[in-house]
């Protein structure tokens, strides 16, 4: 579904991401992880047209590295940004009808919401509080869920984990294979190691803007290399 080559991006003089190359099959879930400052969350913002980059992006067969953010999500490649980004004055409701702003099929739309209100209990409680006024994870799944709203093909989701209490990142992680589950293909970039490879089947390990090693998610959490890098040792 996805095939990145040779993706280069830089600030200025300094090189981001320097030549990175992967692949993510359609139904699969693959992660990224590494430490901060390896260039995930960078390598996710060009792959969403939210940064220029140099390279090739080919998604579902088509170059798309010229493309507008729009038209990608309108051609269902949907990322979820760190920092959940929800719109803290609106509602819940509404910051989930932003997600469908570009679709017409108005019936559909809310067949979708509660398909999201069912997927995320949570928020159908919560459906007219304002988003500024949920607690982090919570938010997170408003960001996960206006996602969906898209219906997303390709879901890209960066740090879903971050500033969340461990109860809370347990709930979220369970909804991310829950929408694996239903066949959307995952990207996934974390921080936490050992939970993005306990999720997914593949994944690759980036430092200082390359790709060091790739592999299944299995045989990365038994590498020694990854253990003593990002698993504590264990």
């Amino acid at each position: 579904m996805l095939e990145v080559a040779d993706l280069r991006v830089h600030y200025g003089g300094i090189a981001a991401v320097k030549g990175v190359s992967f692949q993510v099959a359609c139904g699969e879930m693959v992660c990224l992880i590494g430490a901060n400052g390896a260039g995930k969350t960078t390598t996710l913002k060009a792959l969403a047209r939210m940064l220029p980059a140099h390279g090739a992006i080919r998604y579902e067969g088509r170059e798309i590295a010229g493309w507008p953010p729009h038209r990608l999500i309108g051609e269902g490649f949907t990322l979820v940004p760190e920092g959940r980004g929800v719109f803290a004055r609106l509602t819940v409701r509404e910051n989930l009808a932003m997600g469908a702003y570009s679709r017409r099929d108005r019936a559909e739309i809310e067949t979708d919401l509660d398909k999201v209100f069912g997927l995320l209990p949570r928020l159908a409680e919560r459906r007219s509080q304002l988003a500024g006024t949920l607690s982090g994870g919570e938010q997170q799944m408003l960001a996960i869920g206006r996602a969906l709203m898209s219906r997303p093909r390709l879901l890209l989701l960066d740090e879903p984990s971050m500033g969340l209490a461990p109860l809370m990142v347990q709930k979220v992680f369970e909804v991310i294979r829950d929408i694996s589950a239903q066949g959307v293909t995952i990207l996934l970039v974390e921080q936490n190691a050992k939970l993005a490879l306990s999720v997914a089947a593949r994944g690759y390990v980036m430092e200082s803007g390359s790709i060091t090693l790739s592999d299944t998610a299995d045989a990365l959490l038994d590498n020694p290399k990854v253990q003593a890098a990002y698993l504590g040792g264990a």
